[in-house]
């Protein structure tokens, strides 16, 4: 009676999880698994940006962030206006 439970309890499960791994694709879910390694971040409000080199559109140019401040306040915004 128990074996039949948690095969019933399994089948019951394994809907939802099926509907997600067709829906996002399993490739994106093991992509996620393998690369999603997130930790806090150690800057805080008032700190100086780490100095990093960001690639123009065109794939040709390079922007370091220190050359192009000059003391004056800078925000990145990362995210889409689609």
């Amino acid at each position: 009676m128990i074996k039949k439970l948690v095969m019933g309890v399994l089948a019951i499960l394994a809907v939802p999880v099926a509907v997600v791994v067709f829906r996002i694709g399993p490739r994106n879910i093991l992509g996620m698994i393998r690369y999603d390694q997130r930790k806090e971040g150690s800057l805080r409000v008032g700190d100086a940006a780490p100095d990093v080199e960001l690639v123009a559109l065109d794939g040709a140019r390079r922007l370091r962030l220190k050359d192009s401040v000059g003391g004056k306040p800078l925000v990145l915004v990362f995210g889409s206006y689609t």
